[in-house]
């Protein structure tokens, strides 16, 4: 009998065969005792016009071994040995991961597949790829991918897509047969991103439905999808995976090379996404650049000041924020030399002495005097043809011809080139050391379109986010206690690759609330909340023209690592007071908000959301109630309150800390008066009436265990 592997953690069993190389299972907790069973019917029936055996989807299914769905693995050299045979060359495993190798002599390959399950349930997956043989051709690698079976009754298929300042917008449907592919090849993961791939029960929602999901932690090009093909996948109906997408002659392994695909995140839910989202949150909360200390609330300079660098005004602003209770400075793009506008000065990293005749130095201390830490923008890995730094080495850019496009006016610098990595890393270290800086808020404002390297003439992508990797790892080794934000013309790198280097990622650019409720509410099915910078923006926002009360864009931010961007000099006392509030109320609730468990509501109409946060514990819970715009119900229904402990009792109030929130009703429910006490079993299985809000409005809602 064979060897059966079994990883299980937080109700998640994994379950590989070692004899026939398969995953058996990758869903709900097994018990022990059932594993006999799973492996006697983990074959199906001989089918006409078939193979003359079952079929089955090994751990990384190639064409030879039957699978006519995309490889998990793709190759030649000079043209030959191109449908891969790998024979198993040893098993590794731990209570918590296993080691699987393969080799393939004619090829003369290696590979590896490393599989782990963390103590959240949260599997990952890496492939590895070697080149052994000594032949004068290279391996040309074409795909390495993971892919695990899932069952014929996930049906229904979620991802995202979007736009700039409208990132993160969901995309389902039903699964048919055929590839579900989402191919990345922007250099970054783009505002159209799929960020996070769902294959469900018909039907799935929040908090319903059994779900898989993927995500490939890469910040390059990437694919990622699910399969299902009229055969299915042995017993199983598709397949569900992905990895780093290649580019022709990108990776051409010499005889002792070795390319290691990104790490492929795979969440199970066994009820809806918020169980997924739990699973991913704790594993993103393991990760070695997450912050360990509590978030501090930022006041960024960007559509307070623009490129207007005016040092008396910018330090008045630093003035009115310590003021309202802000914790961290940015002052955005618009310091270092020639940069009136976008069009010019990218790459010339030295403080224009022009707006800036003292240098940095002095609004730092200010900034750090006043009691908060100072940040600062930049965009390292980018160019403005007008630049000294363009002018004096036109050899550092990425680009097939000279007379490639620019993108805001701007193009990619070759991080590739070891000669421009290294301007790049000692400028913004010298500044870090120079200028006294705590927070860099770096930014990539544009898509990579034919990356070639003028060193070596291939394809650069993945050598360019590898190179990106390392600046981010060497910049923080020589400044541990530097953070560091991910922004891409907002949100279009945001992912797990990145976040393993950085503390912040900057959802978007738009600080619209009704826009930030949604984008918030997907970035938040991957991300924990802590690291998903979310701002408090003007009145009437840029980017959209809409019109929002103070309380409503408080509300929206304050569920995120919140901040302000907004000229603040300008407020009135009433706004400074409801600020200051606001800063008290985001500090009061920051250790449950940046440690709980994100719950989302399903049971609302399209213009209404409730979504919030639970204390680990289950001691406290606190929730927003959110209206967009005004739906055919002119009811206030129950409405579930998720994520309580079901046998505990919770007093459960309304909060109006940050003023009243607008009804567009004659009065409140009768319990909103004096709150409510009731089980949480009741709280999500039965719920209360809520108010009846206007658009554009959200309310606080406080559940505190007795």
């Amino acid at each position: 009998m064979s060897e059966l592997v079994h990883l299980t953690s937080a109700g998640v069993s994994v379950v590989i065969d070692t004899d026939r190389a398969r995953l058996l299972h990758w869903g709900a907790e097994l018990a022990d005792a059932d594993l006999a069973a799973l492996r006697a019917s983990s074959t199906g029936s001989v089918t006409f016009s078939s193979f003359d055996a079952p079929r089955t989807v090994p751990l990384l299914a190639v064409e030879a071994d039957g699978w006519s769905g995309a490889p998990a693995l793709a190759w030649h050299r000079g043209g030959r040995h191109s449908a891969p045979l790998l024979r198993s060359a040893g098993w590794e495993s731990t209570p918590s991961t296993l080691r699987a190798r393969f080799e393939d002599a004619g090829a003369g390959a290696v590979v590896v597949l490393d599989l782990a399950l963390d103590a959240g349930g949260a599997l990952t997956a890496q492939v590895s790829v070697t080149s052994t043989a000594s032949a004068d051709e290279p391996l040309d690698l074409l795909a390495a991918r993971v892919l695990l079976p899932i069952p014929a009754y996930a049906t229904e298929v979620l991802d995202h897509t979007g736009r700039w300042t409208g990132e993160r917008h969901p995309q389902r449907g039903p699964l048919r047969h055929g590839a579900h592919l989402r191919q990345v090849r922007r250099g970054r993961g783009g505002h159209d991103s799929p960020y996070l791939t769902v294959v469900g029960a018909d039907g799935f929602g929040f908090r319903r439905g059994e779900v898989w999901a993927a995500h490939v932690a890469w910040s390059g090009d990437l694919e990622v999808g699910v399969e299902r093909l009229p055969e299915g996948a042995g017993v199983h109906g598709a397949v569900l995976g992905g990895g780093e997408l290649l580019l022709p002659g990108e990776i051409r392994l010499a005889a002792g090379e070795t390319y290691t695909s990104p790490v492929v995140y795979l969440a199970y839910g066994e009820s809806g996404l918020d169980a997924v989202s739990n699973r991913l949150h704790r594993a993103a909360r393991a990760l070695p650049g997450h912050p360990s200390t509590p978030r501090p609330l930022v006041l960024n300079t960007w559509e307070a000041v623009y490129f207007d660098h005016d040092p008396a005004k910018i330090r008045a602003l630093a003035e009115a924020g310590a003021s309202v209770g802000v914790e961290r400075f940015v002052l955005d793009d618009g310091w270092f030399t020639g940069r009136p506008d976008d069009r010019s000065g990218l790459g010339d990293w030295f403080v224009d002495g022009e707006k800036w005749p003292d240098g940095l130095r002095p609004l730092a201390d200010h900034v750090h005097g006043l009691g908060m830490q100072f940040g600062l923008w930049f965009e390292p890995e980018m160019v403005n043809p007008v630049s000294e730094l363009a002018r004096q080495h036109p050899d550092w850019i990425l680009q097939a011809s000279a007379d490639s496009a620019t993108w805001r006016h701007q193009k990619v610098l070759d991080l590739t080139n070891p000669d421009a990595a290294a301007f790049v890393l000692e400028r913004i270290s010298a500044l870090v050391t120079e200028v006294g800086i705590d927070f860099i808020k770096w930014d990539h404002n544009r898509d990579l379109h034919a990356a070639v390297s003028p060193l070596t003439g291939r394809a650069s992508v993945h050598a360019q986010t590898a190179a990106f990797y390392v600046l981010l790892d060497a910049l923080r080794d020589r400044h541990p206690s530097l953070e560091i934000e991910s922004c891409a013309s907002g949100g279009a790198r945001v992912d797990l690759g990145v976040l393993s280097r950085t503390q912040r990622v900057w959802a978007s650019d738009s600080n619209d609330p009704v826009e930030r409720q949604s984008i918030q509410r997907w970035t938040g099915t991957l991300v924990p909340p802590e690291v998903v910078g979310s701002h408090v923006g003007p009145a009437i926002a840029e980017t959209t023209h809409r019109a929002a009360s103070l309380p409503f864009r408080m509300t929206s931010a304050l569920f995120g690592h919140a901040g302000i961007e907004w000229d603040i000099t300008l407020c009135t006392d009433e706004e400074r007071e409801a600020l200051s509030r606001w800063t008290a109320l985001y500090r009061e609730l920051r250790p449950l908000l940046h440690g709980g468990v994100t719950v989302r509501s399903d049971e609302v109409d399209d213009e209404t959301l409730l979504h919030g946060v639970v204390a680990p514990d289950g001691s406290r819970g606190v929730f927003a109630w959110v209206r967009l715009g005004t739906s055919a119900d002119g009811f206030t229904p129950r409405t579930r309150i998720p994520g309580l402990e079901a046998g505990e009792r919770y007093r459960l109030r309304v909060r109006e800390d940050l003023g009243r929130v607008s009804r567009h009703q004659v009065a409140d429910p009768e319990w909103i008066e004096t709150g409510i006490e009731a089980s949480g079993a009741f709280l999500e299985r039965v719920g209360v009436p809520l108010p009846l809000l206007a658009p554009g409005a959200a309310l606080l809602v406080d559940a505190v265990r007795v």
